[in-house]
């Protein structure tokens, strides 16, 4: 490829970036299209047109999936998997789109696909040189999701296990991807019925959201929440009434982008209050959710 294509594909390449930052998708795939439609036509043999054309078309891919074309996004994707042809230099890069793919497949409900799809990303993530360990920390975490959708908590457990193992080892405790991780295999055991584990894993996320974010992020309110149905199933009710007006004070100060939250959490909040016999201050807090969302509260 000649320097002044490969400049012009970079600089689509470049606009396609600054319009997804902008939160413009839609000129941001018109500009990966134009940078797909120049690499294809100076396609050749040689490794640089090769690359360059696969690029472009795991950037459109990306952005298909982003809008919810996610059968296009299927296409693009294999397309560049096919131009790799299984390169030992591209298997970062084979891992991402075999990724997307099964990303691709979530989003149209194909669990099967999506499944296989993550598995042979984590393949190529293994066998790329060092092994990219938090990228297979995060497909195994995509696993633990979609296993526990479909009622495999054993195999979701798994895989939830696995990427807290790598993100621990290669991050530490106090990252935002170890919380991550940890919240999700607490609601795994929650829903497992295995409360002390759950309790122990949200105490965790809990923490280093925390430390992290501070008091007045989303993330460290839904933290409060998790913790205090962990607490209520462990008998420490008294400490699960902290943690959930933590949690609804927290979704309070963060405004109505949170209402669906803030709901979600009354309603918890007003349940346990209730249980309580404290069905006055469980309607004083329905109300208060209520003139904050601007609508009635289902709580």
């Amino acid at each position: 490829m000649d320097s002044p294509t490969a400049t012009f594909i970079s600089i689509l390449q470049n606009r396609v970036e600054s319009k997804r930052a902008a939160g413009n998708l839609e000129e941001a795939l018109h500009a990966a299209a134009a940078a797909v439609e120049k690499s294809q036509q100076t396609l050749g043999p040689n490794l640089d047109s090769i690359d360059a054309f696969a690029s472009t078309l795991e950037i459109r891919g990306d952005i298909h999936r982003e809008i919810g074309n996610f059968e296009l996004a299927c296409d693009d994707y294999r397309q560049a998997i096919d131009q790799l042809d299984n390169r030992p230099d591209r298997f970062a890069q084979i891992g991402r789109l075999y990724a997307g793919l099964g990303a691709a497949y979530d989003g149209l409900e194909r669990s099967e696909r999506a499944v296989e799809y993550w598995h042979r990303a984590i393949e190529y993530f293994e066998l790329h040189e060092p092994p990219l360990m938090v990228d297979i920390a995060t497909i195994s975490n995509n696993l633990g999701f979609l296993y526990k959708a479909t009622g495999d908590l054993n195999a979701a457990e798994t895989h939830f296990l696995r990427a807290l193992e790598i993100v621990h080892s290669q991050l530490g405790q106090d990252h935002e991807k170890t919380a991550t991780v940890s919240s999700n295999l607490g609601a795994l055991y929650q829903a497992a019925g295995y409360h002390e584990q759950s309790r122990e894993m949200h105490m965790m996320a809990l923490e280093t959201r925390r430390s992290l974010f501070g008091e007045e992020h989303p993330d460290t309110a839904q933290s409060h929440n998790n913790l205090a149905l962990a607490l209520l199933a462990t008998g420490d009710r008294a400490w699960a009434r902290r943690h959930f007006e933590n949690a609804l004070a927290g979704f309070e100060s963060l405004g109505s982008e949170y209402a669906d939250d803030l709901e979600a959490v009354a309603s918890n909040y007003c349940n346990f209050l209730r249980e309580e016999g404290e069905e006055q201050l469980a309607e004083l807090i329905a109300g208060r959710v209520e003139a904050a969302i601007g609508v009635p509260a289902e709580v």
